[in-house]
């Protein structure tokens, strides 16, 4: 079991530098932030781009994974999104991590003034999201009309150092899960939403699990069924704290000992890695950052898992 981190973008830089720096220096195995223009209880607060904050944290750390947790089509475009993240492989030496998802009805799906999609059209284009953003990434030019979007002579020079970075695709249903399995490299979960305690929150994980060996198998990937470090699995253990609304405010960095006791868990249903959120103040993940380093020395019993 691999663990990593996830700083959320609410600090100047003068105090997030030290924030990543530490990260890797306690030697976690990744690095994450959200990829919002604002978030769910914490729209009101302070809250900066993720692409600057990644870029900056490349040129802060030098070997830890850095991805996005996760990026998405409410305000990306595939043209535009290309080029950071040929400039963000770059700058960072190949360490991204892509993580990309549907979008859901928050607030990055309205801010732009769109129209709300359906479900099936919000799969519908995070496949064709996925599709053109891996197109650009591997040639270096491309034209593309498609039901949502459209490029037109669009150059991706000199493209990735080895390659797309890996694309770790954020899904629930059937149909999302076959887009991840189509286009990703691994797949990202926070669990389902709105369950009434945190012991359904875990029997939800098995049903997605379920699903996602489901769809594998529809995609000809018997293999990463067997084997999941072919098809690796990504869940955000403090998720639960919003699934459950505002009663579950909170975080699960609280202690060694229960955090062990949600990587068993996580690795008894086939996680090869869990993100947790570093502690913030007050709210939300509130929580002693200190404690990371205690979490650092369990690392070796943690990665046995």
């Amino acid at each position: 079991m691999r663990v990593g981190v996830c700083i959320l973008p609410q600090y100047r830089w003068p105090e997030a530098a030290p924030m990543w720096r530490e990260v890797e220096e306690l030697g976690f195995d990744h690095a994450w932030t959200y990829d919002h223009l604002a978030w769910r209880t914490l729209a009101g607060e302070p809250w900066f781009a993720t692409v600057p904050t990644l870029t900056a944290a490349a040129l802060a750390t030098e070997r830890i994974p850095l991805g996005t947790f996760v990026a998405s089509p409410n305000f990306r475009h595939p043209v535009t999104f290309a080029k950071d993240v040929m400039t963000l492989d770059d700058m960072s030496g190949g360490r991204l991590l892509l993580g990309i998802g549907a979008g859901g009805r928050g607030f990055d799906a309205a801010v732009l003034g769109q129209d709300e999609l359906t479900p099936g059209q919000r799969v519908r284009r995070l496949d064709e999201f996925c599709t053109l953003l891996t197109t650009m990434l591997t040639q270096p030019v491309t034209d593309h009309v498609g039901e949502f979007y459209t490029a037109v002579d669009a150059r991706t020079f000199p493209g990735p150092l080895d390659g797309p970075p890996p694309l770790l695709v954020a899904a629930n249903g059937p149909r999302a899960l076959d887009v991840a399995v189509r286009h990703g490299s691994g797949w990202v979960t926070t669990g389902l939403e709105d369950m009434e305690s945190e012991e359904a929150w875990w029997a939800g994980l098995e049903v997605l699990t379920a699903r996602l060996d489901e769809a594998l198998l529809r995609g000809g990937r018997e293999d990463a069924v067997e084997d999941h470090e072919l098809f690796p699995r990504y869940l955000s253990l403090d998720s639960f704290t919003y699934s459950l609304g505002p009663a579950g405010d909170g975080g699960h960095l609280e202690g060694v000992a229960r955090l062990e006791h949600m990587v068993g868990r996580a690795a008894e249903l086939g996680f090869t890695d869990v993100v947790v959120h570093r502690p913030r103040p007050d709210g939300l993940y509130a929580g002693d950052p200190a404690i990371l380093a205690e979490v650092a020395a369990a690392l070796p019993r943690l990665r046995a898992l």
